[in-house]
C-alpha cells in the first residue's frame, strides 16, 4: 500500500513517527492514556518523550516494574471505556504478562457474552534483535500470541506503516498487541503524512508482484526478504512474490491464498 501524499509529508524515523501516532491519539480522544515503565521522560528509546510535558502527568505516567501489573491495569481500564496505551519496555519482558493478555483480555468479551469487552486496550512493545542485546532483550514473542483468539497481533516494517498501523490499533475495538522492530528505530527515515491517518489491520500488502513463488514475511524481515528476491530476480530469473502481512493475528488470508493459487510455491520466514 503506497500512503497518498494527500498533505504534508515529513521525514521520519520510525521511533519518530510511533511518537507522532500516540501525539494524535491523545489529542485526538481525551480518554487516551499511556503508562510503562519510564515513559514519562519519554522511555528507553524515547518513543513517548515530550508526551508528558504536552499532555500531562495524569495521561502519560511511570508504572512500577511489574509487566503484569501493566497489563491488568490496562484491561481495567479498558473495561472502564479508557483508551489505555500500555509500554512494555522489552517484548522479552512480556511473558510475566502472558496470563492477563492471552486469558483475561483476549477473553473478556467472549466470557461476558458479548456484555463487556476491553477492546480499547493496545499493548506496546519493541521486539528483535539489534546485535548486542542478549538473550533478554533480542526475542521475537509474537509467535505466542497469534494462538489467542480475541487478540490482534500487529507488526510493521517501516515509519510511514508503523504511523497508519498503530492509530488502527489504538482506534481497534479489539485489544491489540503491537510488536515493533526496534532495530528499524532509527535505521532509516522516510516521508511519512503528518495529518492523522490509519492503515486498515486485517489487510496484507503485495510489496512486488510475481509468478514463480509467494514469499510471506513481516516487520525487520520484509527488508531482508526484499533484497532476497532481488537476488532471486537478477541472479536466477525467478519472479518472487513478497507479501508483508502486517497483521499477524488475523492474517489476511484471502491475499495469501490468492497469491499461492497463482504462483503453486510459498516460503514463509
Amino acid at each position: 500500500m503506497q500512503i497518498e501524499a494527500t498533505g504534508e509529508m515529513k521525514k521520519m524515523n520510525l521511533v519518530g513517527a510511533i511518537n507522532n501516532a500516540l501525539s494524535i491519539a491523545l489529542e485526538s480522544d481525551p480518554k487516551s492514556v499511556i503508562f510503562g515503565e519510564d515513559v514519562g521522560f519519554g522511555g528507553v528509546f524515547r518513543a513517548t518523550v515530550d508526551l508528558q510535558e504536552k499532555y500531562g502527568k495524569e495521561r502519560i505516567f511511570n508504572t512500577p516494574l511489574c509487566e503484569q501489573g501493566i497489563a491488568g491495569f490496562g484491561i481495567g481500564l479498558a473495561a472502564e471505556g479508557v483508551t489505555a496505551i500500555a509500554e512494555i519496555q522489552f517484548a522479552d519482558y512480556i511473558f510475566p504478562a502472558f496470563d492477563q493478555i492471552v486469558n483475561e483480555a483476549a477473553k473478556y468479551r467472549f466470557r461476558s457474552g458479548g456484555q463487556y469487552d476491553v477492546g480499547g486496550l493496545t499493548i506496546r512493545a519493541p521486539y528483535g534483535a539489534v546485535g548486542h542485546g542478549g538473550l533478554y532483550h533480542s526475542q521475537s514473542p509474537e509467535g505466542f500470541f497469534t494462538h489467542a483468539a480475541g487478540l490482534m497481533v500487529v507488526i510493521p516494517r517501516s515509519p510511514a506503516q508503523a504511523k497508519g498501523l498503530l492509530l488502527a490499533s489504538i482506534r481497534q475495538k479489539d485489544p491489540v498487541v503491537f510488536f515493533e522492530p526496534k532495530a528499524l528505530y532509527r535505521a532509516s527515515t522516510e516521508d511519512v503524512p503528518v495529518q492523522d491517518f490509519e492503515i486498515p489491520l486485517g489487510k496484507a500488502e503485495v510489496l512486488e508482484e510475481g509468478s514463480d513463488i509467494t514469499v510471506i514475511g513481516y516487520g525487520a524481515q520484509i527488508n531482508v526478504l526484499a533484497k532476497a528476491c532481488k537476488k532471486a530476480k537478477d541472479e536466477l530469473g525467478i519472479q518472487p512474490e513478497l507479501i508483508d502481512l502486517r497483521t499477524l493475528l488475523p492474517w489476511d488470508r484471502e491475499a495469501v491464498f490468492n497469491s499461492v493459487r497463482k504462483t503453486g510455491r510459498c516460503v514463509i520466514r
